[in-house]
């Protein structure tokens, strides 16, 4: 039906110069661009698109944009984002290269969320193109909302709402098919020491750096730096330290810098925080050594104590008795931070949580545990409220309806941990562009999407907008 509107050439060419922008979100003082030189650089490459296929485009004060085509009072809203997290290591092709491969597009921000939103920007033409050329009418506008903050905190789309229209339904191509109709609520809990105290024992822990890694993302690098005083010495602690690196899935370096520091290098495999069992967490591996080499020297500190009891490799909270699954599916648990603050020493971390488990729940376990080990505490950072649209909505019904219709499925809506922005607004939910069974590439190296899937999903995204419309 919409097969004859899309030149498929130039939808892969647009979609790698997009993919080369690099728009990693950057500290700015142009008022301007609020995200950074590149998140803006990737939203005027897309509203200057939008432009030429002939749409109605704006940008909203460089915090993010829309495209639009269609008369009337109601709003449809399509709702991506083109900034990407950071690229990482160990790519077998350039992160921004936007190569092609086995029919393969590699790149950072290939299928999140630069390809689905492409696809859904050239299902709006097509879907524009096909009534034209029927004499069909148009009574509603599809708007195509593009946003640069999604992998941080969302201070675009909420500037969005503030500003602009908001729509009565729709979709974020952001994340599975054949629909999402329920998704995890997220909370970033941080257990706080104060450190002071410690820094007078014969073993001292300082320079934590983690590549300032989102909570998001499963860390693939933490390092530190041990100094050791009073005879200690450092050879013993050397050895201490590859004794107790015994697990398979531990990585640790130990760079000696002097006669009396060594640093310790941990090395993981980067992931969605939504999928913390795909990577393998720096951060966790490396605070696990730390414990046992304090402990050994008989200093004992307490985060760490907390942290290996009640945390560990486990990553679904069921050693802190937060795991509660229902229908969306078990919790899970990211270790995303762990640095200094002055005196104090945190440890950061991603929750998915269950849908009809409650914050106050978590936080109360948390506080609970806490209390038992001296000096530490629990402050709650960012949090959403999950999302919820039941099976039977016309909105969910609809859109996995097309989806089974076009790839002849069965397939019934599921839920997931990922945080899309679907949640920003009521009557949405998200709607690809994974297909079910394909691993999740979101925050991975060589990150790709498949020719053929981005296709099938532009088919898919046409025949939504069309039904939505109609």
């Amino acid at each position: 039906m919409f097969e004859k509107y899309l030149n498929k050439d130039e939808l892969i060419k647009n979609l790698q110069e997009l993919i080369k922008i690099p728009s990693v979100h950057s500290e700015s003082n142009n008022v301007n661009e609020p995200f950074g030189e590149n998140t803006l650089k990737a939203l005027e490459y897309t509203l200057n698109l939008g432009k030429k296929l002939g749409f109605k485009t704006k940008n909203i004060d460089g915090y993010c944009g829309y495209i639009e085509f269609g008369e009337g009072p109601e709003l449809i809203g399509i709702v991506g984002h083109l900034d990407v997290v950071p690229e990482g290591e160990n790519w077998t092709y350039p992160p921004f290269d936007a190569r092609i491969e086995d029919n393969k597009i590699y790149g950072r921000g290939t299928i999140d969320d630069k390809g689905p939103v492409m696809a859904s920007l050239y299902a709006m033409k097509a879907v524009m193109d096909y009534c034209s050329e029927n004499n069909i009418s148009i009574n509603k506008r599809v708007r195509l909302i593009l946003g640069l903050n999604e992998e941080r905190d969302w201070k675009c789309i909420n500037y969005y709402k503030e500003h602009e229209e908001i729509p009565f339904i729709g979709f974020s191509p952001d994340a599975d098919f054949p629909c999402i109709y329920a998704e995890k609520g997220l909370l970033s809990p941080f257990l706080i020491m104060d450190y002071s105290n410690f820094k007078d024992k014969d073993i001292i822990l300082s320079d934590i750096n983690c590549n300032n890694n989102p909570l998001n993302v499963v860390p693939k690098y933490c390092s530190c730096t041990i100094s050791v005083k009073n005879n200690i010495d450092i050879d013993d602690v050397i050895s201490f330290v590859r004794s107790v690196i015994n697990e398979p899935s531990f990585k640790i370096d130990i760079e000696i810098l002097n006669n009396n520091q060594i640093k310790l290098i941990s090395r993981g495999v980067q992931a969605h925080a939504a999928h913390p069992d795909l990577g393998i967490n720096a951060i966790t591996n490396l605070i696990i050594i730390l414990d046992k080499l304090f402990k050994n020297y008989d200093i004992v500190i307490p985060l760490f104590g907390l942290f290996t009891q009640y945390i560990g490799l486990d990553y679904n909270g069921n050693k802190l008795g937060i795991n509660v699954p229902d229908e969306s599916g078990e919790l899970t648990l990211n270790v995303g931070k762990f640095y200094f603050k002055g005196d104090e020493l945190k440890i950061g971390f991603n929750l998915r949580v269950p849908i009809n488990t409650t914050f106050e729940f978590i936080a109360n376990k948390i506080a609970e545990v806490s209390k038992n080990y001296s000096d530490v505490h629990c402050e709650l950072g960012g949090k959403m409220n999950p999302l919820y649209v039941p099976k039977d909505s016309y909105l969910v019904k609809t859109l996995c309806k097309i989806y089974n219709d076009v790839t002849n499925s069965n397939a019934e809506p599921i839920a997931i941990g990922g945080a899309t922005y679907a949640r920003a607004f009521d009557n949405f939910v998200s709607f690809g562009a994974n297909l079910p069974g394909q691993k999740d590439m979101c925050h991975q190296t060589d990150e790709f999407v498949s020719i053929d899937n981005l296709l099938l999903a532009y088919e898919i995204y046409c025949r939504a907008i069309y039904e939505l419309l109609h």
